[in-house]
């Protein structure tokens, strides 16, 4: 998964208003407490960090 189609699943799971503010704010506990922003910066995968994202939003399977 690249960094665009990570923004566009996150941008439709929270709008595109809310996901930039929800990626900086967030803290996932998946993601060795980072926020979202803060795992992408040190190199997580926009794979893995979905991964915690949907996780922690409780998205449906189709949405993974």
């Amino acid at each position: 998964m690249k960094h665009t189609e990570f923004w566009i699943r996150m941008d439709d799971a929270l709008g595109a208003s809310y996901a930039r503010s929800w990626a900086s704010m967030f803290v996932l506990a998946d993601l060795g407490g980072r926020t979202v922003d803060e795992a992408l910066a040190a190199g997580v995968s926009p794979k893995e960090v979905w991964a915690s994202v949907w996780r922690a939003l409780g998205l449906p399977p189709n949405k993974r």
